[in-house]
C-alpha cells in the first residue's frame, strides 16, 4: 500500500479530520489523534487494544510508540510491516478506541 492509499483510508472513515501536529501528519477524530504519520521516514503511530499490545510489539517493524500511553501505541516502522487488510483493519480500530472516550453525544453523532 502507498501513502495516498492510505491517506485516502484514514480520510474515508467518517468524522476524520487530518492536520499537521509537532510537524507530523495527523488523522484525528474530533482533534483527537487516532494515527500519525511521521513524515521523515515513513513510521506511523496508532492506538491499540491493550491486550495486543505484547503481541504486536514483538512482531518485527513493530513497537511501544514514544511520548504516546504506555501500551496503548504502537509505532510501525512503514506500511509493508502489515498486510494491507490488517493495517486498514487496525486503522480502523485506532479511531473506535478514540471514538469510545467522546462522549456519548459525539459517539452518536458518528454511530
Amino acid at each position: 500500500m502507498d501513502i495516498e492509499t492510505f491517506r485516502d483510508h484514514c480520510l474515508a472513515l467518517p468524522g476524520t479530520t487530518e492536520g499537521m501536529k509537532w510537524d507530523h501528519l495527523c488523522f484525528m477524530l474530533e482533534e483527537k489523534i487516532f494515527v500519525l504519520v511521521l513524515l521523515e521516514d515513513g513510521h506511523f503511530c496508532m492506538k491499540c487494544n491493550p491486550e495486543e499490545f505484547d503481541a504486536l510489539a514483538a512482531r518485527p517493524g513493530i513497537r511501544q510508540a514514544p511520548h504516546f500511553a504506555r501500551r496503548q501505541w504502537i509505532e510501525v516502522e512503514g506500511l509493508e510491516v502489515m498486510p494491507d487488510q490488517e493495517l486498514l483493519k487496525r486503522v480502523k480500530e485506532s479511531r473506535e478506541l478514540v471514538l469510545i472516550k467522546l462522549s456519548k453525544k459525539l459517539q452518536q453523532k458518528y454511530a
